[in-house]
């Protein structure tokens, strides 16, 4: 029983897909360059089999403001993934974030 339980948990990953989205609020006249400093991840995490898009991008209204939107086709992936890789210096370029996960 337990291994049915742990396949099927497998399954619904396999199947399920996750959304990360939301803004970041960045430090006046950084925008630019959390974008460059954002490039390897974004290539890395686009070369995984599991990810599907993934993109951070300015706002066109508001100039300190980075969208972001992200979508995964396995959450053990996705957690591989921020788990994995260098830190950047760009996170001290954000002074505040609005970043959800949804399971869809």
């Amino acid at each position: 029983m337990i291994n049915s339980t742990a396949s099927l948990c497998v399954s619904e990953d396999i199947y399920m897909t996750i959304i990360v989205a939301g803004k970041l609020m960045l430090k006046s006249g950084t925008r630019n360059e959390f974008i460059e400093k954002s490039r390897e991840a974004i290539l890395q995490a686009r070369e995984l089999e599991a990810c599907e898009d993934f993109s951070v991008s300015p706002d066109p209204i508001d100039e300190n403001r980075v969208n972001i939107f992200e979508k995964w086709s396995s959450h053990n992936e996705l957690d591989a993934f921020r788990h994995s890789g260098s830190d950047n210096e760009s996170f001290a370029l954000v002074e505040s974030f609005n970043v959800n996960e949804y399971e869809i």
